[in-house]
């Protein structure tokens, strides 16, 4: 999937302690311009409009149960991680993100 095709983005999360919830926001802010919606939910309710998912890594293999057909974007570190730096970077540049 390009970049450019991603409309939502969704954050999925377990415990509900926060750090999800100001990844969400961090990305919302990041993304306002390029269009792209971020929504915040529960790991076992993604739902089916989203065109990527991201979450913990702990949490990658019930997303992919919740959400076979999407792409997967797991991180360790919820704010500065690598792998959400290259989703951002895919979106706003045109890149390919992978299923």
């Amino acid at each position: 999937m390009n970049g450019k095709d991603i409309r939502k983005i969704v954050v999925a999360c377990d415990a509900g302690m926060g750090s999800s919830v100001m990844l969400a926001s961090s990305l919302r802010k990041e993304l306002r311009k390029a269009g792209v919606a971020v929504e915040h939910t529960p790991v076992n309710s993604i739902p089916g409009d989203a065109d990527v998912v991201v979450c913990h890594e702990g949490l990658g293999a019930r997303a992919r149960t919740s959400a076979p057909d999407k792409p997967l974007v797991t991180f360790q570190v919820f704010l500065g991680d690598p792998a959400v730096t290259r989703l951002v970077a895919a979106i706003k540049d045109g890149g390919e993100i992978g299923a």
